[in-house]
Order: C-alpha cells, then structure tokens, then sequence
C-alpha cells in the first residue's frame, strides 16, 4: 500500500521549524481528544466478570446511535481491507492452510470461499487482518488494536447465522471492553503483553452474545478466556517476530474456543479478577473498572476514540513518517546531516526506540516498530509503504549507515496521547552547524479528525490493489456501507474471495 494522505492534507497537521523559523501548525486541536481514565465506581460487591456479563447481555442494536454504527461500518471496511492486502505473505498463507487443513465447519476464511470452524476462521482471519500493522489503534494508558477483535465476531455471527446488527453490536462490544479495561489497568510496566492482555474477555463478551448466551454463561466464558491467555511483552520486546502480528489472533481463537466451552456448560476459575490467585493479584494489580460509565445510556462509545493508520508502522511512528519525508524535503540533500535526535513518547520509546535491535533490523516486524529505520527510509523514499520491509531495503548500506547518526530518546513533556496520534519532534543537526526541527502533534485519522468515507475508500482500493477490478470493488463498498440492511452474516464474506 502507498500512502493515501494527499500533500494538501500533510500541511493540515505539520507543524514545523527551521532554525529560528517556525511554521504554525496548521490543523487545529480538535476538541475531546483527551480522554480521562475511567471515574471512580463505588465499589462493587459484584465481581468484574459479572459486571461486565450482564453489561454485555443488556447491550441491545437499539442503544447504538447512527455515528456509533457508522464508525463501526467503516473500522470492519479498513480492516477487512488490510486483511485482503496480507492475503499473499508467507505467515498469514501458512495460519490460512493450517485452519483450512484441521476442520471443516461453518465460517468462512477470508479470500478462500472455504469454510472452517470458528476458532479457526477467527485466527485465520486475524493473522490477516493485523499482519501489515496497518489496521486501527487505540491509544489510551498504552495501545491496542481492537480491530482485531473483528476477526472473531465474523466468524462467530457467521456460525450463528446472526442478523447484521447482531454483528455491529458485538464489534460495538468487543470494541468498548477492550478499550476500557485498556484505560482501567497499566500492564506493560508488569512487563505482560498490553496490546493483546485484553482480548480474550472482550472477545469472550461479544462471541458469547452473539451465541445469546445468558450473563451466567457469559461470565464463565470471560473466566474461561482469560484464565490460561495471559500474554508476555516479549512478543514486543528487542527482536520481532511473526508472532508480534499473530498473538492477538491467537488470543482471539483462544477466546471463541473458551465461549464455545461455556455454552456446553463448562465452568472456569472464579472469581477471576478479584480472587486469591486471580489477575488482580497475580498479574495486574488492583483496579477499579466502572462498567457503569460504559458506551450506551448516554456514554459514547469508545470506538470514536480508535484511529486509523495513514502508514504500515507502529502507531508512536505514524507521525514520525510525516515529519521525516518533510525533513528531507527541507533538507533537500541528506548528506549535509551530521546528527538525528527523535524525540517520542515514553511510550514510544519502549515500543520502537530503546532496544538496540531496532538500529539493524532483521526482518520486517522489527522494522516497523522501529524509529531509526521508519525515519531513515522515510527520508530516503519520500513515503513508507509494505515494500519498504522488502529484505533488500533492510540491508540498505546506505540506511544502515544513516541510521548511526540517529538517536531516540523519549520526552516526558509530550502530553499522553490519550485517543489522538503521538507526537514526534525529530531536529537534524547539520554539518555546518545548523539545527532543522520538524514536530508533528496530530495527524487525520485519529480522535477528533476521523477518516472520512472518502478516505476509507482511498485506503481500501489502494490496499485491494490490482487484485480485482473496479467494479467489483465498488459493489462490495456499496455493500459494506449498507451492512445493517443485511438479513444475516453468511454472505459478508463470500464476496471477498481472491
């Protein structure tokens, strides 16, 4: 996929400096992007698991405003979209073949026609649908990608014949418990994997409902889910592996499988979050989690504050790709830098700046969580795009060398990026001595600046490629966007074999 964010929309949201000078930032900040923690809850004498059980039960299609189902038809439009362009890389092919080679049942595998059992299709699907990094993020305490949640709930409604606003309830969902329980605890200072630690009870929560299980049931899943799928950071941690874009599909089927077990009756560990080996204990720390300030009665929903990436990098680099390609256009010849300093987000610099794999990477997942290396090729390129992880670009002499002259540190000053894109600020020294600042706080297609349809569009053609014709794309747009006319869920994905 090539960048979709017209020069035009690049000078909305760069705010840059040259020396003394500095351009103001054009795009202005726009208003609720900084989202508190949940407020406190009087505490409840109700354990979690129930709690977010019965909210999970009494979520209804009907508390769902038009914004909340439009925001939704467009996630499920962007991600089935990077799924279609991952279809053909070697470790997305091999989980394909494994779900295809082990079961027949009643949910499709994306790209194939071929059906398989739902746990399957949810991490077939999955691997798919994160593999490029380029589906959607949440930024809260840390970040997430709840898109890839989606995986499950088609595989789940498809089983379960389940009409299109089952489906959109359940992504509403998935959505909502993965990105407040995200927002509640702080995981990745406990050293456990943040991104995906959440998955399996909001996984567990939209396929039991979409299976119409009862809150009891629904509890047991949650427990069942969460008990044995506790994940380690060090999926994300120094070298990359595949598996960086293939755990939270595992933790997704991990999930589908637990509900299917509770719906045959099958009991978990309980109390699983307040108990006295449970995840408070063992794993989080405490948290109070007020469910009654979740999406719904009045309460927006947490989708509205997910963002859609522009660029095939770790969300803390989005906006360092922007400021680099105009850096190097500033800069015009690269030779006359001395000297890089990129300034992230502490965050950021855990995630993508800290661990010295990150200065040589060694296969594309480490690539893209990597400051130097994005910075560096976006500066050489002009843009950033899948084939930029090609194995002859990794072992660039040239980027390899340039990028010894950058170092990463992080700046406690930048604001948590609470719903919105994080900030950069990278300054190039060069050999005469001069200084050339680039900062870029915000950028389209987080909270506040949502990805029009338009903009969707122009990312899915372009992740579709050459591999259909245009008129076959305009039909499966026009009927993605009417998705809550659909009967039911059993052609959603039928149309979109390869």
């Amino acid at each position: 996929m090539t960048r979709f964010l017209t020069p035009i929309m690049r000078r909305q949201f760069l705010h840059l400096a040259a020396g003394a000078a500095v351009l103001p930032l054009a795009a202005s900040a726009a208003s609720g992007q900084t989202v508190p923690a949940n407020p406190p809850s009087k505490v409840s004498a109700h354990p979690l698991a129930e709690r977010l059980a019965t909210y999970a039960h009494n979520l209804r299609y009907v508390d769902l405003d038009a914004a909340t189902i439009e925001r939704i038809k467009s996630h499920l439009i962007d991600t089935l979209g990077c799924g279609i362009a991952a279809l053909d890389e070697e470790p997305v092919r091999h989980c394909r073949e494994i779900a295809l080679a082990a079961a027949h049942g009643p949910s499709t595998v994306i790209g194939t026609g071929r059906r398989t059992t739902p746990d399957l299709a949810s991490f077939a699907n999955g691997a798919a649908f994160r593999y490029f990094d380029l589906n959607d993020v949440y930024v809260g305490r840390a970040a997430c990608h709840p898109s890839d949640n989606i995986a499950p709930c088609l595989a789940v409604a498809e089983s379960e014949h389940a009409s299109a606003a089952d489906l959109i309830t359940a992504i509403a969902l998935t959505y909502e418990i993965n990105c407040r329980l995200m927002d509640a605890f702080d995981m990745s200072t406990r050293g456990w994997d943040d991104a995906t630690v959440f998955s399996p009870p909001a996984v567990a929560l939209a396929a039991g409902k979409l299976m119409r299980l009862g809150p009891d049931k629904l509890a047991q899943a949650v427990s069942l889910a969460m008990n044995d799928h506790i994940p380690m950071g060090q999926t994300r941690a120094q070298g990359l592996s595949d598996w960086k874009g293939l755990a939270d599909a595992e933790a997704g089927r991990n999930a589908v499988f637990a509900t299917m077990l509770a719906r045959a009756g099958v009991t978990g560990p309980a109390p699983i979050f307040e108990g006295r080996k449970g995840f408070f204990q063992m794993v989080s720390g405490p948290a109070d989690v007020n469910v009654e300030a979740f999406g719904g009665r009045g309460n927006q929903f947490k989708i509205h504050e997910c963002g859609m990436k522009a660029y095939p990098v770790v969300v803390f680099a989005q906006t360092a790709v922007v400021a680099s390609i105009e850096l190097a256009k500033d800069i015009r010849q690269l030779d006359r830098i001395a000297a890089i300093e990129i300034a992230t987000t502490p965050r950021g610099y855990q995630s993508a700046g800290k661990d010295p794999e990150k200065w040589t990477p060694k296969n594309r997942d480490t690539a893209d969580h990597s400051l130097p290396y994005i910075a560096a090729r976006a500066m050489f390129d002009r843009d950033l795009n899948n084939e930029s992880y090609s194995a002859e670009k990794l072992r660039d002499p040239r980027i390899l060398a340039f990028m010894r002259k950058i170092t990463v540190k992080e700046d406690s000053t930048f604001a948590p990026p609470r719903g919105s894109a994080p900030p950069i600020r990278i300054i190039a020294t060069l050999a005469d001595g001069q200084r050339v600042t680039q900062l870029v706080e915000k950028m389209p297609g987080f909270a506040g600046q949502p990805m029009s349809r338009a903009d969707i569009e122009r990312k899915f053609r372009s992740n579709i490629g050459k591999r259909w014709p245009k008129e076959r794309t305009d039909r499966i747009l026009n009927s993605l966007w009417s998705l809550e006319r659909l009967p039911d869920t059993r052609s959603l994905l039928g149309p979109l074999t390869a």
